[in-house]
């Protein structure tokens, strides 16, 4: 009976020395791993504790535990709030053209720079398309408000081709300001996003295009046969997440282009949790709008992995 015990406990033992030699091998690797585990349990989740502020009145000089209770009462502020409506609308209008327009759009780009025949070119081309990455947002603000200014080279150019007859004061129309901002962030984005279609694409095997070849597919056909079925996950799971970060707005973008004669269009949701929380100090309120639009996220989150689930089979968990 003894010998029976020690033989089944004998593999469980040496598993579990096989899992500690290997630990200590890799020990360098382990520390380098536990520093970025606890960077992040101090930075994301330890923060997580201030969620109570939504559900109290919380005053800067007290403590976050000595503040009273407030139940659903700032939610129900938000609510009520006659600002809800634009703010909503603002935000969903220009994350929903940017979701439409600038999600396939580095796909396409990624296609084609895959199929020019000049690497040399093709390397041209992506350098140049994420250059702006690498620039912040102030940066690209202030070019963009020289080139949109009356003065700027976009109303000049307009006028030479004869396209208007007077300068137009892009930024002080909001009507423009959706067209701006959904625009202004695929010239910044459409480059470096291309960079992990472009890595899906250099994993397909090029015996699949050499045999599509040789039985006569052109290269739209070796496009939609072999090139976007095979990078169909990376698609997937990157649509998974612009799905759930639908109400970011991208705030530094905003916050650069806005003004006070734009402010009908430009006033989304995080620059209505920064005016609340921050220049109003109403850190309770602000916080309660934060963790609705996170709820909101999660949810969205949720049903787009369901959704890419049961249509190919592809999520995120």
């Amino acid at each position: 009976m003894k010998a029976g015990v020690e033989a089944v406990t004998a593999p469980g033992i040496q598993k579990r020395r096989g899992i500690l030699r290997r630990m200590y091998r890799q020990r360098y690797l382990q520390v380098m791993a536990l520093l970025g585990v606890a960077w992040m349990i101090v930075f994301n989740y330890v923060p997580m504790y201030g969620i109570v502020i939504a559900f109290k009145n919380y005053d800067i000089i007290g403590s976050i535990a000595s503040a009273p209770w407030a139940g659903l009462e700032h939610f129900r502020e938000f609510f009520e709030d006659e600002n809800l409506g634009y703010v909503i609308k603002n935000t969903l209008g220009i994350s929903l053209l940017r979701l439409l327009i600038g999600f396939p759009l580095p796909i396409l780009f990624a296609i084609l720079l895959n199929e020019m025949r000049s690497i040399r070119f093709q390397k041209s081309v992506q350098t140049i398309s994420y250059l702006p990455y690498f620039l912040s947002w102030v940066i690209l603000g202030g070019i963009l408000t020289t080139w949109l200014a009356d003065v700027g080279i976009i109303n000049q150019l307009l006028m030479k081709l004869h396209l208007i007859q007077e300068p137009v004061s892009f930024l002080a129309e909001p009507k423009y300001f959706w067209g701006i901002a959904v625009t202004s962030s695929i010239w910044k984005e459409l480059g470096w996003s291309a960079i992990i279609y472009l890595a899906a694409i250099s994993g397909i095997s090029p015996e699949l295009y050499e045999a599509a070849k040789i039985d006569g597919a052109g290269r739209l056909q070796r496009i939609r046969n072999i090139t976007l079925p095979s990078i169909a996950g990376t698609v997937s799971i990157l649509f998974i997440l612009a799905v759930s970060g639908i109400l970011n707005s991208n705030f530094d973008q905003i916050m650069v282009l806005r003004n006070s004669l734009n402010e009908s269009a430009s006033s989304v949701i995080d620059i209505y949790i920064y005016q609340t929380g921050l220049q109003n100090a109403r850190f309770s309120y602000s916080t309660a709008v934060s963790l609705v639009k996170s709820v909101i996220a999660l949810v969205l989150l949720l049903i787009s992995n369901s959704v890419t689930k049961r249509i190919n089979n592809t999520s995120l968990f």
